[in-house]
């Protein structure tokens, strides 16, 4: 039977490689690995080692040349390394080469992150994306799995989709398989996607606006809507803490709903496969009417990843979208000339802390701002006979004040448009 392999949960001991091949992306190809690192350790690896390798020019085989190859691999050997982890994404060929030269387990990147979404996957939903682009990534890899996939079957029987056919070989029928439990997971994957897009025309039913929390992982979005909203989403000092979108529901200083979606955190060099596989999570940026993007003030790698945010983005059609900056911890800048530049490079930001409550009373204020046109304050002179709309407005609108005056109520309030056109007639001058 098909199954994805689990070897990176046995790995204890991992030297970390990033092979770079021009001197300009030196100091770049630093930082990823040192992003590689958290991400690894997210996993509960042991990290001995790190080399940044600089190769002349990519080779079929292992990518580098041979001669680096080797070192790599004595590298790891002297530090009685389980793993090498690389931070270049491999083909499968390459993968196979290096587990073949260095008789150990050999990932990369994207394997990495693939393995922190399966641990940390809770839905149904994102489960089932995530088993999609894990097969997906498997299938070619299946060779170098087990060492009986060149056995030749001689003829099967019954309808199993596991049976093998006469003188198929056990590869072709675990493939077979791979691509049976792919296809099944697309459906039943598109399934999800069609009851996510019945909840989300009720909401537009209800005209009630909705803004997406999107940012780089780690930058404390999961916070800022346990702040806004009062929730309990996880959260916690770790990449990809949250796979699930969390939408919570809370009332602007105008007196107007607002849904707020808590999305997964974006990463540099995420595997495209997972842009695809978790478009129904990140389609709420692109279906939602701002966005809120969090951006970790204190991380010195700020702009990079901004940067990378706005390029997922873009990736995803929701490049053009209002949104709010949040410069999210704000009370760890100490140094007076790195806030300056934060503040220089990103003007129109709102400075804030999740955390200890600083500045969410602002960005509340601003998304009110951004949404001043989806309602109008209205005042009503309403029969005390109809006491169903003042009903109404209570239920649905921000009630301002209440006088009466003879038979009449006289209510004045926030109101939204869809229920503004059944109230037309007892407006007020």
């Amino acid at each position: 039977m098909f199954e994805v392999r689990e070897k990176p949960q046995m790995v204890e001991r991992a030297l970390l490689v990033r092979l770079y091949f021009d001197p300009r992306e030196a100091d770049e190809s630093e930082a990823l690995l040192e992003e590689l690192e958290e991400l690894v350790r997210t996993l509960g690896i042991g990290v001995v080692d790190k080399l940044l390798a600089k190769s002349r020019s990519m080779h079929k085989k292992f990518l580098c040349g041979t001669g680096k190859a080797a070192e790599i691999v004595e590298l790891a050997r002297a530090h009685e390394c389980d793993c090498i982890v690389f931070d270049n994404q491999l083909a499968p060929s390459q993968q196979r080469e290096w587990e073949r030269a260095a008789d150990m387990c050999v990932i990369d990147r994207e394997e990495v992150i693939l393995d922190i979404f399966a641990q940390r996957a809770k839905t149904r939903e994102a489960r089932l994306q995530v088993d999609l682009a894990r097969m997906q990534y498997a299938l070619p890899r299946l060779a170098r799995m087990w060492g009986h996939l060149d056995r030749e079957g001689g003829g099967g029987s019954g309808g199993s989709a596991a049976a093998r056919g006469m003188g198929e070989k056990q590869i072709e029928v675990d493939r077979r398989m791979a691509r049976v439990r792919i296809d099944r997971a697309k459906r039943e994957l598109e399934d999800v996607r069609k009851q996510r897009a019945t909840q989300r025309h009720a909401r537009e039913k209800l005209e009630t606006p909705h803004a997406a929390i999107v940012g780089y992982t780690n930058a404390g979005k999961s916070t800022l809507l346990n702040r806004l909203a009062g929730a309990d989403v996880l959260s916690k000092d770790m990449l990809f803490a949250t796979l699930d979108t969390t939408t919570r529901s809370i009332e602007l200083p105008d007196g107007q709903p607002l849904l707020l979606t808590d999305t997964v955190g974006f990463v540099r060099n995420l595997p495209h496969r997972l842009v695809e596989a978790f478009k129904a999570t990140l389609e709420e940026a692109v279906l939602a009417d701002f966005l809120i993007h969090v951006l970790d003030a204190s991380s010195p790698e700020i702009e990079r990843f901004h940067d990378t945010t706005l390029e997922v983005l873009e990736e995803l059609g929701a490049g053009e979208k209002k949104s709010l900056v949040v410069l999210n911890k704000i009370d760890l800048v100490t140094d007076p000339e790195q806030l300056e530049l934060i503040q220089r490079r990103f003007p129109d930001a709102l400075h804030a802390s999740a955390l200890t409550g600083l500045g969410m009373e602002r960005i509340l204020s601003e998304c009110s701002h951004l949404l001043a046109d989806r309602v109008s304050r209205i005042r009503y002179r309403i029969p005390q006979s109809r006491a169903d709309l003042v009903g109404l407005l209570h239920r649905d609108a921000k009630i301002l004040s209440t006088d009466y005056e003879g038979n009449d109520v006289l209510v004045h309030a926030v109101v939204p448009p869809a229920i503004a056109g059944r109230l037309e007639e007892f407006v007020s001058q």
